[in-house]
């Protein structure tokens, strides 16, 4: 009897299961323990969840996000909102930047939109107080043919970053730096016309002629991601449409930003870098493309794993799939970024999500990752308003769908459409924003939620720094050298999908490692040491 009631009870809670369809799935003891922000494209509430998918604040707004929010380090939120300008009608576009206190006050707004201009897809917050906004710049027939387009409609949307002081006394605010693509051009078919150059020869030029997406379209570039790094004074730009992010300088006066020369770096406004598809600047074919109308191109902080370096979310990796990558770039101490001709380096990526089954992850635009201090990273799927948290060798650890539509919150266990995400962000529990903030758990969003969850401590691993160790050669064909700081007691080898290739156990600093019996390919290896000190790093192997 007792066997037969608990074959009903387990049927019983596996119906239940298969029964839901939004809100928590899955919160595990290995996720970081935050809340969590994000604000439904189709609704005009921005929402903050704890781990157990229970809301513990939210924001209301008379305009739809476009696209992104974000609580600052007083705990307001500052978000884009959609303004519904009738000229620039493409995905992303907004107009409007607004401040909202704790309490739902507007207490700042600030507007970019006109026949000429709009500001779009995103912002960024910088030490300063200042905003930086991604705004199109449209530009007539005429001018796109003088400055060497060949093909061209109506008008020819560029794009430019604007830097906003705002004024929080008289409202508003006033521009106080700006980048314009148009000041940085080139072309090698008309040499009667401006910009004429070498485009294979100018990789830190644009080449007003590579117009990868519909010629007769106006929406050129599609830059749907802005980010600074502090630590450089740069800025991370990710252009949709040539499928390749850039990184600019912004230490430069705009009259520095709109010429070739000044600034930290001595460059202007020209690129410093980019990466991704080397067929935008002629220094390769469709073989050498690696991003594919990416998203969110943001630098993990330093502190964090793999910290300085860049990720991605790369949505049309293939027909049906995405990934999440992460880049190392060829920079040095200083922001100096190494390139001695053809693309710019690395050749490959250094840490990739991918789904187990590579169709179970796919988002064809929108969506976002970034890394959290445990070394996880929390994934945006945008389409489908899937938000979920992966550990380094890629375990799902968290997972949760939203459940807000256009008419407001759906019931559990109904099939939601509508409820894409552009972005979401993990913040801790002991961020600044939150002090003396009320984060009383007030229920699921959704409606017809009645199970139970536990939150969990987070556990933070040493990071990287704290051991120094090295993988010698990287990339390699059989054997590998090691060498620590401290003493190792164990390495363990990885594939790609986190299944346990190979483990070493040892007690010594330095040791040679046989790899023969791997496959060619990427490897994450974890090492430990006598301490239980951990890193992770990664291997490539080449036969």
């Amino acid at each position: 009897m007792k066997s037969i009631l608990l074959l009903f009870f387990l049927l019983y809670c596996n119906l239940l299961l298969a029964q839901q369809t939004i809100g928590l799935f899955t919160n595990t003891p290995d996720s970081y323990n935050g809340y969590t922000l994000f604000a439904p494209t189709t609704n005009t509430t921005t929402y903050l969840i704890d781990n157990c998918g229970e809301k513990v604040h939210s924001w209301n707004s008379t305009f739809r996000p476009a696209l992104s929010a974000y609580i600052l380090d007083d705990g307001n939120l500052l978000r884009t909102g959609k303004l519904n300008n009738s000229t620039f009608t493409a995905g992303g576009s907004g107009g409007l930047i607004e401040m909202i206190d704790w309490n739902g006050n507007i207490i700042w707004s600030y507007t970019i939109s006109s026949t000429l201009e709009c500001q779009h897809h995103d912002i960024d917050y910088l030490p300063n107080g200042n905003i930086l906004a991604i705004v199109w710049d449209s530009k007539t027939n005429a001018e796109a043919i003088q400055a060497g387009r060949t093909t061209s409609g109506a008008t020819v949307w560029s794009e430019k970053i604007v830097e906003i002081a705002p004024d929080y006394i008289n409202g508003g605010g006033s521009i106080v730096w700006e980048w314009k693509v148009w000041d940085h051009l080139v072309q090698d078919a008309d040499s009667t016309k401006d910009n004429y150059g070498n485009v294979g020869n100018s990789p830190e030029l644009i080449n007003i002629n590579f117009i990868p997406k519909n010629p007769n379209s106006s929406d050129w570039l599609h830059i749907n991601s802005v980010h600074y790094n502090a630590d450089f004074d740069q800025i991370i730009l990710s252009n949709h449409h040539f499928s390749e992010f850039w990184v600019i300088d912004h230490s430069t006066s705009t009259a520095e930003a709109a010429s070739h020369t000044g600034g930290n770096y001595n460059k202007g406004g020209d690129l410093l870098y980019r990466w991704g598809n080397p067929q935008a600047y002629d220094q390769g074919t469709a073989i050498n493309q690696k991003l594919f109308n990416q998203h969110d191109a943001n630098w993990i902080p330093n502190a964090m794993t793999d910290g300085g370096m860049i990720m991605v979310f790369n949505n049309k990796v293939g027909s049906n799939y995405s990934n999440v990558n992460v880049i190392n770039p060829t920079v040095d101490s200083l922001g100096n970024y190494n390139y001695t001709g053809g693309a710019y380096g690395p050749s490959s990526f250094h840490w990739t999500y991918q789904a187990p089954i590579p169709s179970n992850f796919y988002s064809s635009n929108i969506s976002g990752a970034h890394r959290l201090p445990n070394s996880n990273t929390l994934i945006c799927e945008g389409r489908p308003g899937r938000l979920f948290e992966v550990d380094y060798l890629g375990n799902i650890v968290w997972e949760y769908v939203n459940p807000v539509t256009p008419s407001g919150p759906a019931a559990q266990n109904t099939t939601v459409s509508q409820n894409n995400v552009f972005r979401a962000t993990r913040y801790p529990l002991d961020y600044i924003g939150f002090t003396g903030k009320n984060l009383t758990p007030q229920g699921y969003i959704e409606t017809g939620s009645t199970f139970s969850c536990t939150l969990y401590t987070s556990t933070i691993p040493t990071q990287k720094e704290d051991i120094n160790i090295s993988f010698f050669p990287n990339p390699t064909s059989n054997i590998i050298n090691v060498s620590a700081s401290e003493i190792l007691r164990e390495i363990t080898f990885y594939d790609l999908t986190g299944k346990n290739v190979l483990t070493k156990k040892c007690s010594a600093k330095n040791l040679t490692i046989n790899l023969s019996l791997l496959k060619q390919g990427f490897y994450i290896v974890k090492a430990k040491t006598n301490s239980d000190i951990q890193t992770i790093q990664t291997v490539s192997i080449i036969k």
